[in-house]
C-alpha cells in the first residue's frame, strides 16, 4: 500500500546498509531491570563504570543497585513512586538508576546545575517523593525543598564507592581545599552509603514490572519553552537500545579494524542526565556488556583528554560543540585513535569544519543522527560505515518511520520540507500530565510532531533545515540558521558561531551573527566578505557580533533563544 506521498511504506529500507535488521523484537525483554538482569549474569566479571581509576564491574553494580532498592522499598514509597536523581557523571548515578527501575519506580533525572527556581518546578511538576543528590548542589535543594513533597533526601559525596582509603582523600580535597560543597542544613538527610550498607540486610522484592510502566520522566531541556516531563515507558528505552545495538553491527564486526574481542569502550563525556548520554552510553551499553568511562566534568577539557588517554576507547558520542573542542586541542591530537570505531554526533547540528578535522585526526567519521527527548533519543542515523560528511541525519533507523508533514499533517512529497514527524517504539507515551500538550505533539495516526523542519531526500536520509522557530523571515525569504552557521563555522579564524532573527525595519527580520574567535585577528569586514562569497545576498548577516563565549545548555548545544532575548 502506498503512502499519501505515493511511496511504498519504509521504502528507504532498500537503502539500509548490509548487516542492519530491518525490525527489533520488542518482546525480548519485559522492563529494563530484564535486560539489566542479563547482562548482570552473562557479564558479571566485566568492567561495566569507570570513574577516577575505579571501576565497577557489572556484578558489583548488580549488588550496589539490589541494596538501594531494598532500601527504598523499606521506606514504604508506593509503585511508581518518582524519585530524582541530580548528579554528574559518578559511578552512584548508574548504580542510583538501576536501582530505582528495579525496586519499581520512576526515574527523574534533573540538571545538577539548576538553579533553585528550575528544580522547585521540575520536582513539583513530577511529584517526587525522593532525591538521590549530589552534597555539591544541596544548597539548591535546601533553598526550596518545604515546596516539594520530598519526604527522602539521599545525600551523595563524590568518593562513595571509590574504596579507602581514595574515598576519605577525595571528600577532603572536595570539602576542603576546592571547597565545592557550600555550607547547607538538610534535617533528616541519610548518607547514599549508609542507604547501601542498610539495603544489604532488607528484603529485596522484585516488582512484576511491564514494557509499558513508566521508567524515566524525562524532562525537555526547555530550549523552546516550559521544561516538560516526556513519559518514556521501559520499552522506549531497551526498544532503543535495541535499535542501536542493531544499527552499530557493521562497525562493530569491521573485519578492517580486527574483531572486537574486549567489551566495547564507550566515553561518557555527555551528562547521564540527558537523554542522549542515557540511552546511547548507558543502556546500549548494558544491552553489549560494554564499558562506560564517566567523565564528571567534561568542561575540564585537559582533565577529560587525560582519563579518555589512559585505554583505547572504541565509541565517542559528543555535540559538534564538544568534538570541535577536542579537535582545536593539542593534548587530544596525541591520543591513541586505533580503537576508535565510532563517533556519534548529535543534540545539534554536526558542521561540515568539525567534521572534516575529526575526520582528519582520528580518521573515523562523525556519524551524525538525530533524535529528541520526546523520542527517546535515536530515530535516524547515518551508516555507521560513513566515510564522508553528508549534510544530513541519516535514514530512519531498524522499526522507526519518519513522515514529513505540511501544516495539516498531509504528507509532502520527497525533497519538499516539512515538518519531521517520528512514529516508532521509542516514541514517548505523551507529556506528563498535558494532555492538550500531548495531543498537540501528536498526528492523529500516531506520530510525534518534532517541530524541526526537514526534507526526505531521495536516497532515504533526512536534511534538517531548522526548528520551526529558528527560522528567520527575510523580504518574504526563508532564512536557516544552519545553512548560515556551517558556512561561517569554516571561515577561517572562526571557532564557533550561532545565528538568530531580528527585527529589522525595511526587510522585517535581519540576520545576526555572532562569532567566537579562534584568530583574534579576524574582523567583521572579513567575515562579511566570506559569507558573499558563499551565501545569497539576503542570507548575509546584516550585523556581526563578536563574543568571549557562546550561551549552551549544560549538554552544549548553543541556545539560540538567549541570544534572541539578549
Amino acid at each position: 500500500m502506498e503512502n499519501a506521498a505515493g511511496l511504498e511504506p519504509k521504502w528507504w529500507l532498500k537503502h539500509y546498509p548490509a548487516g542492519v535488521a530491518h525490525e527489533i523484537d520488542l518482546s525480548r525483554y519485559a522492563s529494563l531491570p530484564a535486560m539489566a538482569d542479563e547482562a548482570f549474569s552473562k557479564f558479571c566479571d566485566n568492567p561495566a563504570f569507570t570513574c577516577m581509576d575505579k571501576t565497577l564491574r557489572y556484578g558489583e553494580v548488580d549488588v550496589l543497585s539490589t541494596a538501594l532498592a531494598a532500601w527504598f522499598q523499606s521506606k514504604g514509597l508506593a509503585r511508581g513512586a518518582r524519585i530524582a536523581l541530580m548528579m554528574p557523571n559518578i559511578l552512584q548515578y548508574p548504580v542510583a538508576i538501576i536501582a530505582v527501575l528495579r525496586a519499581g519506580y520512576v526515574v527523574v533525572n534533573v540538571n545538577p546545575l539548576y538553579t533553585p527556581r528550575e528544580l522547585e518546578h521540575q520536582l513539583t511538576d513530577s511529584g517526587c517523593e525522593a532525591i538521590v543528590i549530589l552534597e555539591n548542589f544541596a544548597t539548591t535543594l535546601e533553598a526550596i525543598l518545604p515546596k516539594t513533597k520530598i519526604k527522602h533526601v539521599i545525600l551523595a559525596s563524590v568518593g562513595d564507592l571509590l574504596g579507602f582509603p581514595k574515598d576519605m582523600i577525595t571528600n577532603f580535597v572536595v570539602r576542603r581545599v576546592k571547597k565545592a560543597v557550600p555550607k547547607f542544613s538538610m534535617h533528616g538527610s541519610v548518607w547514599f552509603n549508609d542507604c547501601i550498607s542498610a539495603g544489604r540486610s532488607l528484603p529485596f522484592s522484585k516488582p512484576n514490572l511491564c514494557a509499558d510502566d513508566i521508567a524515566f520522566l524525562q524532562y525537555t531541556g526547555g530550549t523552546t519553552g516550559v521544561s516538560k516531563g516526556a513519559v518514556l515507558v521501559h520499552s522506549n528505552i531497551y526498544g532503543n537500545a535495541l535499535i542501536a545495538e542493531a544499527w552499530l553491527q557493521p562497525a562493530l564486526n569491521d573485519a578492517s579494524k580486527g574483531t572486537l574481542n574486549e567489551p566495547m569502550v564507550i566515553v561518557c563525556a555527555l551528562p547521564m542526565y540527558h537523554i542522549f548520554a542515557l540511552v546511547s552510553c548507558m543502556w546500549m551499553a548494558i544491552k553489549t556488556g560494554g564499558h562506560n568511562i564517566l567523565i564528571p566534568n567534561p568542561r575540564d577539557l585537559e582533565g577529560m583528554i587525560a582519563t579518555i588517554g589512559k585505554q583505547k576507547f572504541n565509541v565517542l558520542p559528543a555535540v559538534n560543540t564538544m568534538f570541535n573542542s577536542l579537535v582545536n586541542s593539542p593534548a587530544f591530537a596525541k591520543l591513541d585513535f586505533s580503537g576508535l570505531r565510532i563517533s556519534n554526533g548529535g543534540g545539534m547540528a554536526v558542521q561540515r569544519a568539525v567534521a572534516d578535522k575529526w575526520l582528519g585526526l582520528t580518521h573515523t567519521p562523525i556519524v551524525e543522527g538525530y533524535g529528541l527527548t520526546e523520542t527517546s533519543s535515536g530515530a535516524t542515523c547515518n551508516e555507521i560505515m560513513s566515510t564522508v560528511y553528508s549534510g544530513d541525519v541519516g535514514m530512519p533507523m531498524p522499526s522507526t518511520e519518519i513522515s514529513i508533514r505540511d501544516d495539516a499533517e498531509n504528507e509532502v512529497p520527497v525533497g519538499q520540507s516539512g515538518e519531521i514527524c517520528i512514529r516508532g517504539p521509542q516514541v514517548m507515551r505523551g507529556y506528563w500530565q498535558r494532555p492538550d500538550e500531548t495531543a498537540n505533539a501528536m498526528t492523529k495516526d500516531g506520530f510525534f510532531k518534532s517541530g524541526d523542519i526537514g526534507i526526505m531526500l531521495p536516497n532515504g536520509h533526512v536534511k534538517i533545515v531548522d526548528r520551526k522557530k529558528d527560522m528567520i523571515l527575510v523580504s518574504g525569504f526563508n532564512v536557516y540558521p544552519n545553512e548560515i552557521e556551517d558556512v561561517v563555522a569554516s571561515c577561517p579564524g572562526v571557532l564557533e558561531c550561532a545565528v538568530v532573527g531580528v527585527p529589522d525595519e525595511k526587510t522585517g527580520e535581519a540576520v545576526r551573527l555572532f562569532i567566537v574567535k579562534k584568530d583574534p585577528a579576524l574582523t567583521d569586514a572579513a567575515v562579511m566578505d566570506y559569507c558573499r562569497k558563499n551565501l545569497t545576498g539576503y542570507k548575509c548577516p546584516k550585523s556581526i557580533v563578536f563574543r568571549d563565549a557562546l550561551p549552551k545548555s549544560n549538554v552544549g548545544k548553543i541556545l539560540r533563544r538567549e541570544l534572541r532575548d539578549k
